[in-house]
């Protein structure tokens, strides 16, 4: 039997489940996830140790609320989903809806008249928990009526190794003025219901 026609019946015993589905097995999963982690780290690519501001301080902004959905270059649809978590913190899952979603928590900073969200990943959709110190990305972001734009912090140029928040702070500070303090852009359009 492949894997995507594994029984999902609770009815089933573990040891029938694993008869029939070569996947249910504990070491064959513990593979699937430590896989899952390795992709989603290299696709997603936390990049720092450090946070860059330790408490949110911002208060949550609503139009960042929502589904978003941005277009991949080969015509597949990613979703994003930004959910409130409090005044000044926000839940996100990216991709959104599918098996193996990431989770963030992510709040909103300013470092030299830069806004920026800072994402800190903690699990995925299948309950695993990331092993990882690089837990932290940044982002710069703009929100414009239905329209969320997102370019991830250049870690290859302000360095992934800071020791402290104020480290990291100073880093983007000084690279304030290059033209690649940031990657590509990301747009995303809110989903309408």
């Amino acid at each position: 039997m492949i894997p995507s026609q594994c029984p999902k019946s609770n009815f089933l015993s573990k040891y029938a489940v694993e008869e029939q589905c070569p996947l249910a097995t504990p070491a064959k999963r513990n593979m699937k996830i430590a896989i899952v982690m390795a992709l989603c780290a290299i696709l997603i690519g936390c990049e720092f140790t450090v946070p860059l501001v330790e408490e949110p301080t911002t208060k949550i902004t609503p139009a960042l609320l929502g589904l978003w959905q941005h277009s991949k270059e080969d015509g597949k649809v990613e979703k994003l989903l930004i959910l409130p978590l409090g005044e000044s913190e926000y839940l996100v899952s990216w991709p959104a809806g599918v098996e193996d979603a990431l989770f963030a928590r992510a709040c909103l900073t300013e470092t030299g008249d830069i806004p920026l969200a800072q994402l800190k990943w903690f699990g995925t959709a299948e309950g695993t928990l990331s092993d990882d110190e690089r837990v932290y990305q940044i982002a710069t972001y703009a929100v414009d009526d239905q329209q969320l734009t997102i370019r991830m912090l250049n870690a290859d140029l302000v360095g992934r190794d800071a020791s402290s928040s104020e480290a990291l702070k100073a880093a983007i500070i000084r690279n304030t003025a290059a033209a690649d303090l940031f990657r590509e852009s990301m747009v995303f359009r809110k989903v309408q219901h």
